[in-house]
């Protein structure tokens, strides 16, 4: 599946600003080149709100409302290098957010699941790839927490929110050979992002870096 090339624009949108993001992001590690041609392709400035379009390139998070983020590139490479790796037919992802980690996604897996319980958030992030003529990411208004249990198991999960620890409901949705990647520790302490793969002996946690998220909450907005 192709990146929609959409019109670049000027200035801190145009494909320069584009390109400089991407050669930072070789620079922080990023090496898979699938990975980075989608991210260097994709229009991050869609997914930003109104007057922060000169910063949607920038290797930093910036607010999309209620509370909420979208994550920096770096973070977004990486967790999906991770996805990625473990060439997934299925992803699920917890918080759809602005809708930015599901696109990237979606031009590398065949199928991404998305949950997300701010209902003006999902429907921004659904008019987001409508525009963009993404049309295999499925996106659900529901408490991500509980995962999407109906179309699980999943080969792939990505959590894009802290919580103290991997919900088991969560990690049990999760495919043989699959992978989970998330974020875990408490808000103000110290978090790390960790990976869970699941085996014929069982699930396998090992800690991949430290980072900072906005917190994995539950109940509807």
């Amino acid at each position: 599946m192709m990146v929609r090339r959409d019109p670049v624009g000027l200035g801190m949108t145009s494909q320069r600003a584009r390109d400089r993001m991407v050669e930072q992001l070789r620079t922080l590690g990023i090496q898979n080149p699938r990975v980075l041609d989608v991210m260097r392709n994709l229009s991050r400035h869609l997914f930003v709100d109104e007057g922060l379009e000169v910063r949607a390139y920038e290797n930093s998070p910036l607010p999309i409302g209620q509370g909420q983020t979208i994550s920096q590139p770096y973070i977004v490479a990486r967790m999906t290098e991770h996805i990625v790796a473990a060439n997934p037919q299925t992803v699920l992802e917890i918080g759809t957010g602005s809708g930015y980690q599901a696109a990237v996604l979606s031009y590398l897996v065949p199928k991404v699941y998305s949950v997300e319980r701010i209902e003006s958030l999902l429907r921004n992030a659904r008019r987001h790839f409508r525009s963009l003529g993404i049309d295999n990411v499925r996106s659900r208004h529901d408490d991500g927490r509980r995962g999407w249990p109906e179309e699980a198991p999943f080969d792939a999960i990505i959590v894009t929110a802290a919580g103290e620890y991997i919900d088991p409901l969560l990690a049990e949705q999760l495919a043989p050979g699959g992978v989970l990647i998330a974020p875990v520790g408490p808000q103000g302490g110290e978090q790390k992002l960790i990976r869970i793969t699941r085996d014929v002996d069982g699930l396998h946690e090992s800690v991949l870096e430290p980072l900072s998220f906005v917190p994995l909450l539950g109940g509807l907005l």
